[in-house]
């Protein structure tokens, strides 16, 4: 877990990490986040002479933003966690907000990061599987049910592998940072290989490593034209640990973006600014426009 006190033009105050302890359950899982809440307020009040007053907490998974309940979150066990208001309880009443980890990312690198200033854009990490954030008007969209942005599971290869979500060929399964790992490791015979192995290996020169980098790429940049097809996006913004290969990856991935667009408008296709800080920027943002709800409200 990634905390920080974040300040109203959302400079990092102070950071902190902590385990989540999930082999200990959902329950311990829970109890830690509040824990680690309450000493991030407390060193606030200890080391900045003032106490918190909003806070903001991402979580992965399906969540209900509105109600603040983190609905369910496989990699961490739980189900319909009354989140917001155990938080609240935790730190004194003061106002929580609560949102999905991606989007809340999304929101911290489109108002303070690489989107800064784009109206609409488009927020794609590559990790471990491969989601979305929808940036209008310096905000998320959540959709109606809170998937908006999946577009992970966008099928660009019907005849592809088997995906977790029923589907085949999603682009997550082609294109994550997992799948070129996967794909590395067979390739290369070397089972502990991973994707940033095979993209060091591709700026050697090896035909190997090539194809499978240029395989990830097409279809990466299938399922970026669907989207921008639908959004038309100003910006479209590219992180996660993909990403870090930098022109390894963007140069490719722009030339074949555009080779498959029409009558689309090219979008600035740039690498994420915030690195792993952006869920705690985004965390706080959301409290801060919590405040300034109440405040217009």
């Amino acid at each position: 877990m990634k905390a920080a006190l974040v300040g109203t033009d959302g400079t990092l105050l102070h950071e902190a990490r902590r385990a989540t302890g999930r082999k200990r359950g959902a329950d311990a899982v829970v109890e830690t986040i509040l824990a680690f809440a309450a000493d991030l307020r407390a060193h606030g009040e200890e080391h900045l002479g003032e106490s918190a007053v909003a806070a903001g907490v991402a979580v992965p998974g399906i969540v209900d933003a509105e109600k603040g309940i983190a609905v369910y979150a496989a990699n961490l066990g739980w189900r319909d966690v009354p989140m917001r208001a155990l938080l609240g309880q935790r730190l004194g009443g003061i106002p929580v907000a609560l949102g999905h980890d991606v989007r809340t990312g999304g929101l911290a690198e489109g108002r303070i990061g690489a989107g800064r200033g784009a109206d609409r854009f488009l927020f794609v990490p590559l990790g471990t599987g491969i989601a979305g954030a929808i940036g209008i008007a310096g905000r998320i969209e959540a959709g109606a049910h809170g998937y908006a942005g999946e577009i992970g599971h966008i099928v660009v290869r019907p005849d592809g592998p088997d995906c977790g979500c029923g589907q085949r060929g999603c682009l997550e399964t082609l294109a994550s940072a997992s799948a070129v790992t996967r794909a590395w490791a067979a390739a290369s015979g070397d089972p502990e290989a991973d994707a940033a192995d095979c993209a060091k290996a591709v700026e050697s020169g090896d035909p190997a490593a090539i194809a499978v980098w240029r395989d990830a790429v097409d279809a990466l940049a299938a399922g970026l034209v669907t989207a921008l097809t639908l959004l038309d996006p100003s910006t479209l913004i590219i992180g996660g640990g993909l990403a870090e290969a930098g022109e390894t990856l963007f140069t490719p991935l722009r030339a074949a973006v555009e080779e498959r667009v029409t009558f689309q408008k090219l979008p600035h296709i740039v690498p994420a600014a915030l690195g792993d800080t952006a869920g705690c920027l985004g965390a706080g943002l959301l409290a801060w426009d919590l405040l300034s709800t109440e405040v217009s409200a």
